[in-house]
């Protein structure tokens, strides 16, 4: 038997907690987990709320119209799901595949639960490995001059394959007003933590230059301002003078896979909810 999963956001007030409870145990729900979070400075209430619906009485289709009375009490902005929802990914990825192949071992492993539904790329080099894990691999080359029209055909087929989360497995385009705007916190990038010190190209080997101490990773919703979405998940290793040039890339792209494995894993299981430009994660 599934449980429903409720993200809540609202004003701070007594009784919410003890409304919220109420309205799950009224109905013979059996909650798993509470997990809440209050904003001091915005004095804002977050919290994940998940319970068993074998003996709930109201129907699953109805929780949501039935939830919404209390929501409009708090002056909530809820989300409901359900953990046996398996969401559809569509995945990005440009020429360096270490995210891409890594992130399809897992969801074949079962480790993400959610299905890969195509993979999309303005270069050839991950047909292969697309067609290794039997996933359709589009090409769709991308340039100044045919970018609005590729942008097109991928939301197309976004639309076709009914995508619910967009994975920027290290795709080296920068996605447009629009494309964002279809796709609100439902697109996640992965990127080196080095930003805003070393932007564009070749950032590793002018990190080596500068002798950086710290590598890092950074996963975040994409927004319409570049790399500057709501951040999910950052990690970092140190480095020293005793690491070469290859050692760096090469604790850069491991932390690339790890971090961002971490930000689809929680986005899945809808443990992440979005506010005022940031993120709180769940870990219940």
């Amino acid at each position: 038997m599934a449980n429903a999963i409720l993200l809540i956001s609202c004003p701070d007030r007594k009784g919410l907690v003890k409304e919220i409870s109420s309205f799950i145990g009224e109905n013979d729900g059996n909650i798993v987990n509470f997990d809440q979070h209050i904003d001091e400075q915005t004095k804002t209430f977050l919290a994940r709320v998940e319970w068993d619906l074998k003996d709930f009485k109201i129907p699953r289709e109805e929780i949501k119209e039935a939830f919404q009375e209390i929501a409009n009490k708090f002056s909530m902005n809820f989300r409901l799901s359900f953990s046996d929802e398996v969401k559809k990914v569509a995945v990005f990825v440009s020429k360096q595949e270490h995210c891409f192949y890594d992130l399809m071992h897992r969801f074949k492993s079962g480790e993400l639960k959610g299905e890969v539904k195509l993979v999309i790329s303005n270069h050839e080099n991950a047909k292969k490995t697309a067609e290794f894990f039997g996933v359709p691999f589009y090409h769709i080359p991308k340039n100044k001059q045919n970018k609005l029209e590729a942008e097109q055909k991928e939301l197309a087929l976004l639309k076709k394959y009914e995508i619910d989360l967009v994975v920027l497995a290290r795709y080296m385009q920068i996605l447009s007003p629009n494309f964002v705007k279809q796709y609100e916190s439902r697109i996640i990038n992965i990127h080196h933590s080095f930003l805003p010190a070393f932007p564009g190209a070749k950032p590793y080997e002018r990190a080596f230059r500068k002798g950086v101490k710290i590598i890092g990773a950074t996963a975040h919703y994409v927004n319409e301002e570049l790399d500057q979405g709501p951040i999910i998940e950052q990690d970092v290793i140190r480095v020293n003078h005793k690491d070469s040039l290859q050692d760096f890339i090469r604790k850069g792209k491991d932390l690339e896979k790890v971090v961002l494995a971490r930000a689809i894993k929680w986005h899945l299981e809808d443990k992440i909810l979005v506010y005022n430009g940031k993120t709180v994660v769940f870990e219940g």
